[in-house]
């Protein structure tokens, strides 16, 4: 596996590109493919994550593959060879963005995904309590992600502590590909605080794969550091 970090080409409108593909996920995913388009039979085998360093937009890509530009749209640092040697008992630094949902069986039998935080406003009754009584938006979103991702942990080979994770930037969003005529909806929110690894293979496994849904707009991504 191969960890880049990469920006847009100062040479380039880069801004006002910038500003359109965080504002489509569709477009920023196609951006990206492009890096790895020399397989047209290969599936995507790439995570991502877009952030804000020091107000200029920066991607870090985890990918099977070395990423290639030949569009002359973006600046890549020489990708690293990403091979973490993990222990079990090992506290790391992390930060994470995902799409939480959880699945609910309808009426008609059918599943169906629900955004976590809405599901949680819709399971206290948000909208019909006293605004006296209704909890803070970020309490929520703190509460009902938290339960989310320690739901995941194990299964994962990792453990969290409520108390170290901080749940932060929660957003909706919305996005169209050409030929659909409805939009993709989902939400995200940044996890950021101190885990440790219970079994290693299992992380291993969720640092190269990645966690939860939308992973074709930039969720799922778990990057570790050593606390």
């Amino acid at each position: 596996m191969y960890l880049s970090r990469m920006t847009f080409n100062p040479v380039m409108d880069y801004q006002q590109l910038a500003k359109s593909l965080s504002q489509d996920g569709y477009r920023e995913h196609q951006a990206l493919w492009r890096l790895f388009d020399n397989d047209p039979e290969a599936s995507r085998d790439f995570l991502y994550r877009r952030v804000n360093e020091r107000g200029r937009i920066k991607y870090y890509i985890l990918s099977q593959r070395m990423p290639v530009d030949s569009t002359g749209l973006w600046m890549i640092d020489p990708p690293k060879h990403y091979d973490p040697q993990l222990l079990e008992g090992q506290s790391l630094f992390f930060t994470l963005r995902v799409n939480p949902v959880v699945t609910i069986s309808s009426t008609d039998g059918k599943k169906r995904r629900h955004d976590v935080v809405m599901h949680e406003k819709w399971r206290i009754g948000f909208k019909e309590l006293p605004q006296s009584e209704k909890p803070a938006l970020q309490e929520i979103v703190q509460t009902s992600c938290l339960q989310w991702l320690s739901k995941r942990s194990e299964p994962n080979g990792f453990d969290v502590s409520p108390e170290q994770v901080l749940v932060d930037a929660y957003h909706r969003h919305e996005s169209l590909a050409k030929r659909q005529k409805q939009p993709v909806k989902y939400s995200t929110v940044d996890f950021q605080g101190t885990l440790t690894v219970t079994d290693p293979e299992l992380f291993r496994k969720v640092l190269f794969n990645g966690m939860g849904k939308s992973k074709a707009f930039g969720c799922g991504l778990l990057l570790v550091r050593r606390a």
